[in-house]
């Protein structure tokens, strides 16, 4: 009963207790020493001040377990695709849209980012803020960043960058939530991202993208547009088989490392009448969908939303939840002027 209540009081969803195994251990890694004499070095931290942080730091075991089996890496795009196309998500994220129209509209008169792909991120990354994670953000980047080798130069760079990021944002290191890989906020930006591409949208004088989402919605703009979105362009269309020898032409790189002219030899052409140059940048892409192998070509803008997340199959989520977003916004728009017009007189 104690615990529930607890759980009501810090949020909406239970928190994940903090590990208390091996509670101080890291303290001990020469690696991380070599974060804190670093820190302290550029006098972000005093001296001794980092070494007392950790002793309150423990490896999480279930952040280990859970980037060993990410959904994009054990999952068919037939059984991917269900988790995030739903109507509840469509709902709220209409919802969301209605609340922060005006902010959203701002943002791609800023930065070239229309609203549905603003929020097919957020709803595919929190549920427009409803899950902004459940693990201690210090313990999940101290565990892989010291004691995840495949991937610990990434994770070691992103701890150093959320104890700076602590600092300058009088952040509680300590108290401070998000998900298994160190991702926080209604948009999930990794601390470098934060600190790189986070805007203060609301002219407030602080960025917040935990609790804030007109500084989520400015900041997710910002960072496509950062990354390379060309404003009016296309994601990704789907392709027709056109001969057999389209196998050897599949991308597998998160880049869009053809043109269209090269795929359309190889086999595989855009099913919709539009006309594109044949040295459009694109890549081909199969997924293994309900019914067998479904064919796609991305194109600059598809592999621009691989840079938030680098999966393609996260990128197609997104891309359609945002296509499901903007036609039921329309649908929503033309209602509301038919039912505002007047009744035409006899």
């Amino acid at each position: 009963m104690l615990k529930t209540l607890l759980c009501a009081l810090i949020s909406s969803a239970c928190l994940k207790p903090v590990p208390v195994h091996a509670l101080g251990e890291f303290v001990k890694y020469e690696e991380l020493q070599a974060i804190i004499t670093s820190l302290e070095q550029d006098k972000v931290y005093a001296p001794g001040e980092l070494n007392a942080l950790f002793e309150q730091v423990a490896r999480d075991e279930g952040v280990l377990k859970a980037i060993a089996r990410p959904a994009e890496g054990t999952k068919e795009w037939k059984d991917y695709r269900p988790i995030f196309m739903t109507q509840n998500s469509v709902e709220k994220g209409l919802s969301f849209w209605r609340t922060h129209e005006a902010v959203l509209s701002r943002a791609e008169a800023q930065f070239g980012v229309p609203p549905e792909m603003i929020l097919a991120i957020l709803g595919v990354e929190t549920r427009y803020g409803g899950n902004k994670g459940r693990n201690r953000v210090i313990d999940a980047l101290a565990t892989l960043g010291l004691d995840y080798p495949p991937r610990a130069p990434f994770f070691r760079k992103e701890l150093r960058e959320f104890l700076v990021l602590s600092r300058e944002n009088g952040m509680d290191p300590l108290n401070t939530w998000g998900s298994y890989a160190g991702a926080m906020g209604f948009p999930q930006f990794m601390p470098s991202s934060w600190r790189r591409l986070a805007v203060d949208f609301d002219g407030d004088g602080k960025i917040d993208l935990i609790n804030n989402p007109v500084d989520a919605i400015g900041s997710i703009a910002n960072y496509f547009n950062a990354n390379g979105w060309k404003t009016g362009e296309p994601v990704v269309v789907r392709a027709r088989i056109t001969s057999q020898d389209y196998d050897g032409i599949i991308s597998k790189d998160l880049k869009a490392a053809n043109t269209l002219g090269e795929i359309a030899k190889k086999g595989l052409a855009p099913r919709e009448a539009a006309s594109y140059l044949a040295s459009t940048p694109a890549s081909a892409i199969r997924l293994q969908g309900d019914n067998g192998g479904e064919f796609w070509l991305g194109f600059t803008n598809f592999y621009v939303i691989t840079t938030y997340n680098r999966s393609i199959m996260y990128a197609m989520a997104a891309f359609q939840l945002s296509q499901e977003l903007k036609t039921a916004r329309e649908a929503e728009l033309a209602n509301t002027t038919a039912t505002a017009l007047p009744a035409e007189t006899p």
